[in-house]
């Protein structure tokens, strides 16, 4: 019996079913298959890329400021800073986070007081994730922003240099200028020591820009603090000596000018300063950077007849001359087709001893010093004699390396190349046609007057490290033997004479020993030759009782009142510093 043809229609029927369900079922594996292999690529193969590319969004880099180390000076048997750290804020935004720049901009203006136009601008840069929007914010100003909850902006702290003493010893400190880096002075020389080395902190931050201090992926390099220093200053002869100085320039009409004491047994400056002087907290507000020099140290001059301690010294040195040979002075020499003449005061020509050479200040008598060394003669042996004393015993022309920026050198003519060296070195004899600074002067008599060494000048006493760890600084001689102990005792005595008759009276009594010596030297016109009509004047000396203690240098420039500079505008100074410094900084009188 055949079947019914239509029982086979719900076989086809189911056939076709299970075709579409087949279908399906391997479009489904297939779409799963995408799917999963699209995963594999995303998470394993190309994890690493797009986990960067999450965390570039996420990830910042902060530099973490190290603390600058202050700075200290002697006050007594104590010691005080004199420069500190001060925390202030830096404001800065994240334009990726930023919502609503005008709105934020505004609100952040307001507390301020900047130009919420420039922050608004500011906030809308592109390819940035950091702008700054102000600086040097206080803790309160800090406190109500933070209060804002303002998305992609923050602060961040830093320190910044305050001097408690305002002006005092202003250019010997120097400032720390907005970048924080060290400018003039102590600053600039020691920035790398005081400014210590910057941390480092990458951060994984929310939606907001800020930091989660949580996250294991930040990684922290903690900032090393700078060193500390203390130095060799004593605050109350700092504060003394720039009283006298402004006193004294005002006295002499002076606009400007500079002063110094130094221990010549160490090379520690104890106390330097200029005028006219600045607020380094406020350095800013000038507008004449060249307030910011130590002259002391950065303004070389032609130093004049001071100088002729220094000749007088090289002479007894090389043994051609006695502190009791006399000569017959001219009153004049021809060199080179150029005159060199004295004072008026030196009472013309006629027999002259050394001692008369430098109270007189004798010209011709620097000269014929100098005629000694070579001889008998002006000559080549005369000039190079000559300067190998001042270049490689009284260090001119080189740097001292006293810890301050901008240090210059000076000049000395070399004894060997060009016309007419004969009279540039008869006028070096006696402080012209040469520049050095009056800290250069100040060490070279203190290597005249201790025994013959050169001690490098100073002004760091001792450094102290973060961990509080002090490392005194020992006196580094540069150089022994720049004359014989002889010749230290000799010209103790001979500025000691020359002391004795520039006064009307003994100024410091029998119980101490008070040398010096005046000098005054025309200004270089730099057309060629010299002003007519314009001078600086300058002394150095030194107090002491058996022995020197202090060694002085006093600076004038151009003084307005009549008379010679050295003698009418810087001795006076150099009085003043020389009793204030037997009255109040433990001179010891002679023993007999």
């Amino acid at each position: 019996m055949k079947p019914r043809a239509d029982s086979a229609l719900p076989a086809a029927k189911a056939g076709r079913a299970n075709s579409r369900v087949r279908l399906w079922y391997a479009v489904l594996l297939f779409i799963a298959a995408v799917f999963i292999i699209r995963l594999f690529y995303l998470q394993i193969i190309r994890h690493d890329y797009y986990r960067q590319q999450a965390l570039s969004g996420q990830l910042k880099q902060y530099s973490v400021p190290a603390a600058r180390g202050i700075i200290k000076a002697h006050d007594g048997d104590q010691t005080v800073p004199i420069v500190l750290n001060e925390t202030l804020y830096t404001l800065y935004a994240d334009p990726v986070f930023i919502k609503d720049p005008e709105k934020s901009a505004l609100k952040l203006s307001e507390i301020t007081k900047g130009d919420s136009h420039k922050y608004a601008k500011l906030m809308k840069t592109d390819n940035t994730r950091y702008v700054i929007l102000s600086k040097k914010l206080t803790e309160e100003q800090r406190k109500r922003i933070l209060a804002l909850r303002l998305p992609g902006v923050g602060l961040q702290a830093q320190d910044y240099r305050t001097y408690p003493q305002t002006t005092l010893a202003s250019q010997l400190l120097g400032f720390v200028n907005d970048e924080g880096k060290g400018t003039y002075g102590v600053e600039q020389s020691l920035n790398k020591e005081l400014s210590g080395t910057p941390g480092m902190l990458r951060a994984i931050t929310d939606a907001s820009g800020v930091p989660l201090a949580a996250s294991k992926n930040n990684i922290e390099v903690a900032p090393k603090n700078g060193h500390s220093v203390v130095l060799t200053i004593d605050l109350a002869m700092q504060k003394q000596l720039e009283t006298i100085l402004k006193e004294g320039l005002e006295r002499a009409k002076s606009k400007s000018g500079s002063a110094l004491v130094i221990d010549p047994n160490t090379g520690a400056i104890k106390a330097m300063a200029n005028w006219p002087t600045y607020n380094p907290g406020q350095y800013f507000t000038y507008s004449d950077a060249s307030i910011f020099t130590n002259s002391a140290v950065s303004s070389p001059l032609e130093v004049g007849s001071v100088m002729k301690v220094l000749t007088a010294s090289a002479a007894l040195d090389k043994g051609v001359i006695r502190p009791d040979t006399t000569y017959y002075d001219p009153g004049r020499w021809e060199v080179d087709g150029h005159t060199i003449t004295n004072v008026e005061e030196s009472g013309g020509p006629g027999t002259r001893s050394l001692a008369d050479i430098l109270n007189l200040s004798i010209n011709t008598g620097a000269t014929w010093m100098l005629i000694q060394m070579g001889g008998g003669e002006l000559n080549q042996k005369a000039r190079e004699t000559w300067h190998d004393y001042m270049v490689n015993r009284f260090q001119f022309g080189k740097l001292t390396n006293v810890e301050q920026g901008y240090e210059a050198t000076g000049y000395v003519p070399n004894p060997k190349l060009g016309d007419g060296l004969n009279i540039a070195y008869a006028n070096t004899s006696f402080g012209q046609a040469m520049t050095a600074t009056p800290l250069q002067m100040a060490a070279a008599l203190s290597s005249v007057l201790n025994g013959g060494t050169y001690y490098q000048p100073r002004l760091v006493d001792a450094t102290v490290d973060a961990g509080g760890k002090v490392s005194p600084k020992k006196p580094v001689s540069v150089r022994s033997g720049v004359v014989a102990s002889r010749v230290s005792l000799q010209m103790q005595s001979l500025m000691e004479y020359v002391v004795t008759n520039h006064y009307l009276r003994p100024p410091f009594g029998s119980n101490y020993s008070v040398g010096g010596k005046t000098g005054t030297a025309q200004i270089a016109n730099p057309a060629g030759g010299y002003w007519g009509d314009r001078y600086n004047g300058m002394y150095i000396g030194f107090v002491g009782g058996d022995h020197p203690q202090y060694v002085i240098a006093v600076r004038v420039n151009e003084p307005g009142i009549g008379g010679y500079a050295g003698s009418a505008a810087a001795q006076p100074i150099f009085t003043r510093l020389g009793h204030m410094l037997i009255n109040n900084f433990g001179v010891t009188p002679r023993s007999q």
